[in-house]
This record gives structure tokens, C-alpha cells and sequence, in this order.
């Protein structure tokens, strides 16, 4: 059950930040979150990750200040379940979620952004790697 949880939490994660981005992006999505879920200064599981953000005191997001943008950004977040993007979404969740990909295509990251962005926060982390549409960073090490 967890594991099916976690499982449609990050799908669901791929397929609204990276649906429309080649196979290593959306691996690359979902390595982030692993990622993130494995660094103490997050959540512990995939779902509080991937819907990790500012609150307000009786528990609705705060629009616009949520780790992934499509979760707070007042938007439905409806999901195609027929289509291709969410099948691959489903495989490519999987895939990350059951270590049959073992190489982190991000080189440990826990951020990324759109290329067509530059958010603040770029220049307090090191840049690993651009995959399409995505540029991706990490916490520098102490």
C-alpha cells in the first residue's frame, strides 16, 4: 500500500512537472524527489515531498509557494489516465521507486528549474546538469 501510494504521488509528479519531456527528464524528475526524500532538510517519504510547501494555519496551500509548482499553483490537476504521458509517468515512477535505475542522472540533485525561469535560489547551489528543459542543482556539501 505505501508503495503504491508513493507510487502514484510521484507519477503524478512526472507527469505534471515532465510529461512532455524525453525519458531521461522525467527519470531525472523522479531522482529528484528520491533525492530529496533521502536529505534530512526534507520530508521522509515521496508524497510529503512532492506536496511539501508553505501552509496556511487551517492547512490549504499557499498558492505559489510550494516545492513543485503545479501542486499550489490554483490550477486543476487533472490527470489523463488513458494517455501515453501518464503510462510513462506510471513506468518511469516504477522504475525509480523499485532502484531499477540506479544511476542518478542528476548527480544528486534537489532542485531544477525550467530553462525559460532564473529563480533566486540558483545561485546558492551548485548546477550539475541540463537535461532538455530542465536545469538541475544540488546542495553544496559541508
Amino acid at each position: 500500500m505505501i508503495l503504491e501510494t508513493a507510487l502514484m504521488c510521484m507519477a503524478t509528479n512526472i507527469y505534471h512537472e515532465a510529461k512532455n519531456q524525453p525519458m531521461a527528464g522525467q527519470i531525472a524528475v523522479a531522482q529528484v524527489v528520491m533525492n530529496r526524500v533521502n536529505d534530512s532538510r526534507y520530508p521522509d517519504n515521496v508524497c510529503d515531498v512532492v506536496k511539501q510547501g508553505l501552509t496556511y494555519k487551517n492547512g490549504k496551500v499557499v498558492l505559489g509557494k510550494c516545492q513543485f509548482s503545479w501542486y499550489c499553483d490554483g490550477k486543476k490537476d487533472d490527470v489523463n489516465t488513458e494517455s501515453e504521458k501518464w503510462q510513462n509517468s506510471i513506468r518511469y515512477a516504477s522504475m525509480v521507486l523499485t532502484n531499477r535505475i540506479t544511476l542518478d542522472v542528476t548527480e544528486g540533485a534537489t532542485h531544477y528549474h525550467a530553462t525559460y525561469v532564473r529563480p533566486a535560489w540558483a545561485r546558492t547551489k551548485t548546477k550539475t546538469v541540463r537535461i532538455n528543459r530542465h536545469i538541475f542543482y544540488r546542495w553544496e556539501k559541508k
